[in-house]
């Protein structure tokens, strides 16, 4: 990137064939320029105060080569990695900032779960996030709202891992196709979507494992005894019984959370410099849009991962079914859901969700740029000193 810009100025400016001296002391100087200005963040008036020392001859000429260096005088193309970094850099830059986002976020997950119960029993019935956090820590103990954090981060590593670097790499070669040389948003709503089928198909398993142990009375005592009693009881489908109404609820997530994120930041961010207040902000309102608009489909999918008692005794009882019947499929869910609670229902936890939503994909959003960044600049400094400029005594 920087340093292939270097060696690309270096052959413009120091082209063999003319002995003028004039021409090799403009050289070095737009040579020094740039570079002062590129890493070292000189202005350009102390370079060019620099500029009696290397020579007064051919004025003219150096302002010919500071002109031509002058558009590319830019900051590093700091949203694309540098070029020869592999898909495994965006993965573990995912990785971390999915395992990061889950477990700083666990507690009001755990909230959000139980807010979400249709038939809740008379002791987790709550008003508010904090009233809940609160009685929750009082009444089952402090660590209660983090259990089936393990899971969460099995399932979330792996999970974010191929999310970033699928997103990343769809987004670019989307965005050529689409509008080569800038932004589309059409190709980040695209690769937005396709990176979640990937996701949710590494994460369903640990999302109804998790949500199984955070419901009130849950009778789990730890992640493997419920994987053991889920597999034995109804099969190795359950796992994924939820996998087309998670992917019905996380495509337009997805897609209005990416399409969100990067709208906002060509607004605030406009040169997509490493900017973490813009990353913070722009992740926090396109997560609480996006997750506010699919709660309805949240409400189902947490239905469906949990397959509350309650809830199937009330629902058989309204349809006269079997009362060991599982509810299964998206349609269904639905049903459920208005026959018992009406169209509040569909959104139910949706206060708690935007509460999980927001701080949660401003962590990821603001530790995957982060991470980003600092692979970037790594990769640049590398570069950089296989390719030191030549002193001036060398010219």
């Amino acid at each position: 990137m920087e340093a292939d810009g270097f060696v690309r100025r270096r052959r413009m400016t120091a082209e063999p064939g003319s002995g003028e001296p004039g021409v090799a002391t403009a050289s070095a100087e737009a040579e020094l320029r740039w570079f002062g200005t590129r890493f070292f963040g000189v202005s350009e008036g102390f370079i060019g105060s620099l500029s009696p020392r290397i020579g007064e001859s051919e004025p003219q000429t150096v302002q010919v080569h500071a002109s031509m260096d002058s558009s590319d005088i830019s900051e590093p193309d700091y949203e694309g990695l540098p070029q020869g970094a592999s898909t495994s850099t965006h993965m573990l830059a995912g990785a971390v900032a999915g395992i990061m986002e889950h477990c700083l976020m666990f507690p009001i997950d755990c909230v959000k779960t139980r807010m979400q119960s249709l038939q809740p029993e008379p002791a987790a019935r709550y008003r508010n996030v904090l009233e809940a956090l609160g009685r929750i820590v009082r009444t089952e103990g402090v660590w209660r709202p983090m259990r089936g954090l393990n899971a969460t981060a099995i399932g979330a590593g792996p999970a974010h891992a191929l999310y970033f670097a699928c997103y990343e790499k769809l987004k670019k070669t989307l965005s050529d196709a689409i509008h080569p040389g800038a932004n589309s948003h059409l190709a980040n709503g695209t690769a937005g979507c396709v990176a979640t089928l990937l996701h949710d198909a590494a994460m369903n398993p640990a999302e109804v494992v998790k949500q199984r142990m955070q419901m009130y009375n849950s009778p789990y005592r730890g992640v493997s005894e419920c994987v053991r009693s889920v597999w034995a009881r109804e099969g190795a489908g359950a796992f994924y019984r939820s996998y087309t109404t998670q992917l019905t609820m996380n495509v337009p997530f997805q897609a209005l959370h990416f399409m969100a994120y990067e709208w906002l930041q060509e607004r605030l961010n406009p040169h997509r410099l490493y900017h973490p207040a813009s990353h913070v902000l722009s992740g926090a309102l396109a997560g609480a849009l996006a997750a506010a608009a699919t709660t309805p489909l949240d409400v189902c999918k947490t239905l469906l991962n949990t397959q509350e008692s309650l809830v199937l005794g009330a629902a058989h009882t309204h349809t006269h079914t079997p009362t060991h019947a599982q509810i299964s499929g998206l349609g269904q869910a639905f049903r459920t859901v208005y026959r018992l609670g009406g169209p509040s229902a569909y959104f139910k936890g949706v206060q708690a969700r935007v509460i999980y939503q927001m701080p949660s994909t401003a962590i990821s959003w603001s530790v995957y740029e982060f991470f980003k960044y600092a692979i970037t600049k790594r990769q640049q400094e590398k570069r950089r000193s296989q390719a030191t400029p030549p002193t001036l005594a060398d010219k």
